[in-house]
Formats: structure tokens, sequence, C-alpha cells
């Protein structure tokens, strides 16, 4: 399970920027071309944040749709769970992806 790694290590990003202080919440943007499972990560967060200011932090993660862009007409398209998608416009293959593979740290709320 490498949710668990990435939980510790965002865990660990956030405590070197607020120091000793107190968060109370933290936001992430999770692709869904990012291979990361959402749940596991909200799963990991108590267990990785026990000890650390962030310990008792609020875990809210924003799901990031997959986008691309098709390269034989320019159309913009949602894109399923996988790489694998066609423009519904021409039926080109050739796409550029625009979204989907985000995993960051969107904000952190300290008291």
């Amino acid at each position: 399970m490498h949710e668990l790694a990435i939980t510790e290590a965002i865990v660990t990003e956030v405590c070197e920027h607020v120091g000793e202080a107190h968060v109370r919440r933290v936001v992430v943007e999770i692709g869904r071309l990012a291979a990361v499972v959402p749940e596991a990560v909200q799963f990991c967060f108590e267990l990785a944040s026990t000890g650390t200011p962030v310990e008792g932090a609020a875990l809210e993660i924003i799901d990031i749709p997959a986008r691309g862009n098709c390269r034989q007409c320019g159309k913009s398209i949602e894109l399923g769970d996988s790489f694998i998608g066609t423009c519904g416009e021409c039926g080109g293959i050739d796409l550029e992806i625009v979204s989907g593979q985000e995993l960051r740290i969107r904000s952190v709320e300290v008291v």
C-alpha cells in the first residue's frame, strides 16, 4: 500500500512548513490518474499524523477529474479513470492529458 508512504510524506511536508504550530485542517488534491486511492490516504492519515503537530487535524481530499485535449480537433474532453479515451467529436486518440495527475497539498489551516 503506497498510500501510507504518500500520506507520511504529506504529513512530513506539512510539519516542515508549520513548525510546532497545531494544524487544524489539511487540504490535498488527488487526481483520478494519480494512481492513489483517496480513501486509503484518508484511512492512513490518523496513523501517519500521530505524535506530530498534524495529529487531530481534518483531512479534506479534493478529487480532480481527468481531462484531456484532442490534438486532432482541439476539443477538451473528460477522461475516465485511465489514460484510454477517444475524442467524442472526431474519434481521435491522440490526447494531451491536462488534469487528473495531480497529487499536491493545496492548503493547511493552523490554529
